[in-house]
């Protein structure tokens, strides 16, 4: 019986060299993979809201808004609603440019739910009238606003990466 390992030597160059192999066909792979993927790394999955938002509105105590449309270009991306002792909604939006707004419904304080969905060091900007209602405007140092709203029922926040006019308007069209 022999007493060698094996039929080739064993050493450390050799090691490496397969090392180097490995590697490179690993590399090979994933390049090989990105380049025949069909759906983009960034893309966004669309989600329907109108039936969440039709079921969260029989169970809930307090007026759920969403839009009955959303405008031209913009998608829902996520979309939830919470009963019990924690009522809540969510429905989150990409505009047509891509950029996130979001309705958040709650039975907390006002000041709660901007330090929670806003930013815990947001200005507070003047108030505004839309369709004869008051909202408090609100903003933090990044480009986040925050449109809010407090009622005996419910505290709502209507929060995105755009102007305080495109939240307006988005506003207004809530029912």
């Amino acid at each position: 019986m022999s007493e060698r390992a094996g039929r080739y030597d064993r050493s450390f160059a050799g090691m490496v060299g397969a090392m180097v192999v490995l590697v490179a066909v690993i590399v090979g792979f994933v390049v090989f993979r990105d380049a025949n993927r069909e759906d983009a790394a960034t893309s966004v999955e669309e989600v329907d809201y109108q039936e969440p938002a039709s079921f969260a509105r029989d169970q809930l105590d307090f007026p759920v808004l969403a839009p009955r449309e959303l405008p031209d270009g913009w998608i829902a991306t996520s979309v939830r609603y919470a009963g019990g002792d924690a009522p809540s909604w969510h429905l989150g939006m990409l505009t047509d440019d891509r950029r996130y707004v979001g309705i958040e419904q709650e039975k907390k304080p006002s000041p709660d739910m901007v330090e929670e969905f806003v930013d815990e060091n947001a200005s507070r900007g003047d108030d505004m009238s839309i369709g004869g209602t008051t909202w408090q405007t609100w903003s933090d140092d990044e480009d986040d606003v925050a449109l809010v709203r407090q009622t005996d029922a419910v505290t709502t926040v209507v929060v995105g990466a755009v102007t305080e006019e495109t939240l307006a308007d988005f506003v207004e069209a809530l029912t």
